[in-house]
């Protein structure tokens, strides 16, 4: 038996790369022509995330949550499933968060104050996700293995990470824990495989994090120059 410090992180790949893209091919295929309608809500996501409207953000997260439900039953179960176990744990994960995005969607949602960073890194975040597909052909793939968000599940990470940043702090912390757990796992075993897509899921991860904290600093230092001034002492 080897010693473990022998492995390399591609001897833990459930598949070959080639197996992988070939499906990814097969299953774009078989959906067109939805990948037109699904870049077009892409773009209406991407102007939610520009206004940033409350009434739009509840409409962008129940499209989002469908998208969910749909990479689960169409490419997880529909097919990653029959060349990776863990597409079978990934798939009611998946359900679970479009479930509960459309379920949160429906609730009014009050007027939310967010800072210019934040608009931006969730408007560069559902940039990233429109863009995904071009990766595809940009390695030399053909057209039909290009992932597109609602579709295929990376871009639609990628998406919810950039329309979540707009919610709430309460609604947005238990429905990053799927898309932000997808991108690192999924990540990580692309990055094994040399994909130029690891590094947009884990950048995509960093930037979500990242953009809460924008948000409070600027609150912060909003409220410090409104301060009024300390009166001198006596």
């Amino acid at each position: 038996m080897s010693e473990w410090w022998t492995y390399r992180p591609s001897d833990f790949l459930l598949f070959a790369p080639r197996t992988y893209y070939r499906l990814l091919e097969h299953y774009g295929a078989g959906l067109w022509p939805w990948q037109i309608a699904a870049l077009a809500a892409g773009v209406a996501l991407l102007a939610v995330a520009l206004r940033g409207r409350p009434g739009e953000v509840r409409l962008g997260l129940a499209l989002l949550g469908a998208g969910w439900i749909a990479a689960a039953w169409l490419f997880l179960w529909g097919r990653l499933a029959s060349i990776a176990w863990s597409a079978d744990y990934a798939a009611p994960a998946f359900v679970a968060q479009g479930a509960l995005m459309i379920l949160l969607a429906a609730i009014p949602l009050s007027a939310v104050p967010t800072s210019k960073p934040q608009r931006l890194g969730a408007s560069a975040l559902l940039v990233a996700a429109l863009a995904y597909p071009l990766l595809a052909p940009a390695m030399g793939r053909p057209w039909a293995a290009a992932e597109v968000l609602l579709l295929f599940p990376d871009p639609t990470a990628i998406a919810t990470l950039g329309l979540l940043a707009l919610l709430p702090t309460g609604r947005r912390a238990v429905l990053m824990i799927a898309p932000l757990g997808w991108c690192a796992f999924q990540g990580m075993t692309l990055w094994t495989m040399g994909a130029p897509e690891a590094g947009v899921l884990l950048g995509a991860a960093v930037v979500a994090l990242l953009l809460p904290l924008a948000g409070s600093l600027r609150r912060r230092d909003r409220a410090a120059r409104d301060r009024p001034p300390a009166s001198p002492a006596a």
